[in-house]
């Protein structure tokens, strides 16, 4: 079976010593829970699997009865370590300080057991890790799959991971497209959006909520006001609205709205978004074009090659922690601008020999970047883009 990168890093972590919660979080349909059931198998420790899929979210004495399971297995057979594993803990009303008194109270009695939860859910995860277990866990961060990881495992193309993206559970389903965006549809877009938003968060205006991802995403790649999108939805709201909706989306590892590249702070947050999804299967989804006809369509294989550059990029940033940008003066423009600790890297996205470059050079004479560099037709091909470790850029 495939094996992810993250997969060394969960198994090395459970390997050391205990000494924080460790934390698995990402995005549905990513395979956090299969990669941790593989290190799981491969490991010599003992472990109990807990899933809170199925379980009311008003239980919160699930996690502590969990807990209680794993004690006594673990005494009964005189265990001297144990892993626990709670699967999307997050669905349970006040995890964060279950967790805290368990763990807590381990910890004073010297009990040696060590932690793993998993979430899908970025919402409710950083709101309970932030409120009740600071200092108490390490974050491992996963995102989806990437070109390398799609073709290693699935053989895909170049061309069918920009269309189709980069979702495991999605691969065989590519050559029925109905079955295909059924799946997309149901398993992930609202799922994410039913279980892991609505459940969570007062939302007043769920349509326009789906409204907003939808039109979003069918739009990744491109620069919308939301004035203007406030004018195209049916259902009533305003732009703070809308800027809140596409927070939470945000969050959840769906769609979010790049802010334009300025020194100014203000400047950045009154800037028009370019709404960027995180795969670009969330933005095929609504397209009425076929592969096939995408591909022979040279105007609109130009924004799913941008947006499919653009998805792997916002989900690296999730993962390394680093900052995405778009740079626009009138005319003159550079598609993702990224920065993580003052280094800043400018990056043009040419799908044709007919898209203009002089914005890159205009952006290199104002801000004077560490790298600029073109991806596509006349610069570093987009394979050999989509399989680089861009942290290493910084």
């Amino acid at each position: 079976m495939y094996k992810k990168a993250e997969y060394q890093v969960i198994k090395s972590r459970l390997e050391e010593p205990r000494k924080f919660i460790q934390v698995v979080m990402g995005a549905r349909q990513i395979g956090k829970s299969t990669v941790v059931k593989q290190v799981l198998n491969e490991l010599s420790l003992p472990y109990r699997f807990f899933s809170a899929d199925h379980v009311p979210t008003t239980n919160s004495a699930w996690i502590t009865n969990s807990w209680a399971v794993t004690r006594s297995y673990m005494g009964s057979n005189r265990l001297e370590s144990i892993i626990l594993v709670i699967d999307e803990v997050q669905k349970i009303s006040n995890w964060s300080e279950a967790v805290k008194k368990e763990w807590d109270d381990d910890t004073f009695y010297n009990r040696n057991i060590k932690v793993l939860l998993l979430g899908s859910s970025r919402v409710m995860l950083f709101k309970g890790l932030s409120e009740s277990l600071t200092g108490r866990f390490e974050e491992i961060r996963m995102t989806h799959w990437s070109y390398k990881e799609m073709n290693e495992c699935f053989g895909f193309t170049l061309d069918q991971y920009l269309f189709y993206g980069g979702y495991p559970g999605a691969a065989t389903l590519i050559e029925d497209t109905d079955r295909y965006k059924q799946y997309i549809q149901s398993a992930i877009i609202d799922t994410t959006i039913n279980k892991d938003i609505l459940l969570d968060c007062p939302i007043n205006k769920p349509a326009l909520l789906r409204q907003t991802f939808e039109l979003g995403s069918a739009y990744s790649g491109n620069l919308v006001s939301l004035t203007k999108m406030v004018g195209s939805l049916q259902d009533a709201g305003n732009t703070s609205t809308l800027a809140g909706y596409l927070n939470l989306l945000d969050e959840s590892g769906m769609l979010c709205g790049l802010q334009k590249y300025s020194i100014d702070f203000a400047r950045r947050r009154a800037s028009i978004p370019k709404f960027q999804v995180y795969n670009n299967a969330l933005k095929m989804v609504y397209s009425q074009l076929t592969f096939q006809q995408a591909i022979l369509d040279r105007k609109a294989w130009g924004h799913i090659f941008e947006s499919g550059i653009g998805a792997y990029l916002v989900s690296q940033a999730f993962i390394h922690r680093f900052e995405v940008f778009y740079w626009r003066d009138r005319n003159d423009e550079v598609d993702y601008v990224l920065r993580k600790n003052g280094s800043v890297i400018a990056i043009e996205v040419k799908s044709n020999a007919e898209k203009r470059t002089g914005g890159l050079e205009k952006f290199k004479a104002l801000f004077k970047p560490k790298l600029a560099l073109i991806v596509g037709d006349g610069g570093m091909s987009a394979e050999d883009f989509l399989c680089m470790n861009i942290n290493r850029m910084f």
